[in-house]
């Protein structure tokens, strides 16, 4: 078993280490909760245990379905054993229906569903607040080359096709998600993670938000949405 050794970065949700071995580092998934660009701040009780095993079992579904992720193993409730990417500076949002930004961007009601799937790119950047790219903008700031943004595009909707799929399943709507990717050995491979911190989730039967928006939003009942989505993404009784 790889040990853990130097704290390397710690973002707003999660804490990167180094292991003995130089190709896989451990992501530590944080109780920590932010909105806003970090403006808003908080706690979410067992979160990080909660969005490690949604990510991993997400991880093994979408490698099962040809879709290349960085993940190797759950070490501890809230560690993650993954390959060391070289990271693309972007953030790809898939949006399958209209909802925050997206909806007061283009002055839709939140909730209605889009024509077609629309995917946005956004400067991975937090001092300039993550912004909006075109693809002019991403050649300006040499952060990836047409050929790798065709790529990115096309893997994110190949894993949207299975992430609608799978959620529908188990009556949840998808609304939207965040994806990040990185390089591993030249190709291009997913990271991150995939949780309710980065998934816009909708019960397909009574709406009721289950995701980060119950946080950004004072909605209440952070914790029971947190653990109402891993009950169904792993198919247990979750305590």
């Amino acid at each position: 078993m790889v040990q853990k050794t130097e704290r390397l970065y710690e973002g707003k949700a999660k804490i990167v280490y180094g292991t003995d071995n130089p190709d896989l580092v451990i992501q530590h998934f944080k109780d920590d909760a932010t909105a806003f660009n970090g403006k808003k701040k908080g706690q979410i009780q067992d979160k990080g245990a909660s969005n490690a095993r949604i990510s991993a079992a997400l991880f093994d579904l979408l490698e099962e379905n040809g879709i290349k992720t960085h993940y190797q193993e759950l070490v501890s409730e809230a560690d993650m054993l993954v390959d060391k990417l070289q990271i693309i500076p972007i953030e790809v949002i898939v949006r399958n229906i209209a909802a925050g930004s997206l909806a007061e961007r283009l002055g839709y009601e939140e909730g209605r569903p889009l024509h077609h799937t629309v995917v946005e790119f956004y400067y991975k950047n937090d001092a300039l607040g993550d912004p909006l790219l075109n693809w002019d903008h991403i050649q300006e700031l040499e952060l990836a080359t047409p050929e790798t943004l065709r790529e990115l595009r096309q893997t994110a909707l190949n894993i949207n096709d299975v992430l609608k799929k799978f959620f529908a399943e188990r009556d949840l709507e998808l609304v939207d998600f965040k994806l990040e990717f990185g390089f591993r050995d030249g190709e291009i491979v997913l990271g991150d993670e995939i949780s309710p911190d980065t998934c816009r989730f909708w019960d397909k039967k009574t709406g009721e938000r289950l995701d980060k928006d119950r946080f950004r939003r004072d909605l209440g009942k952070v914790e029971e949405a947190y653990r109402e989505v891993l009950k169904r993404v792993v198919g247990e009784k979750v305590g």
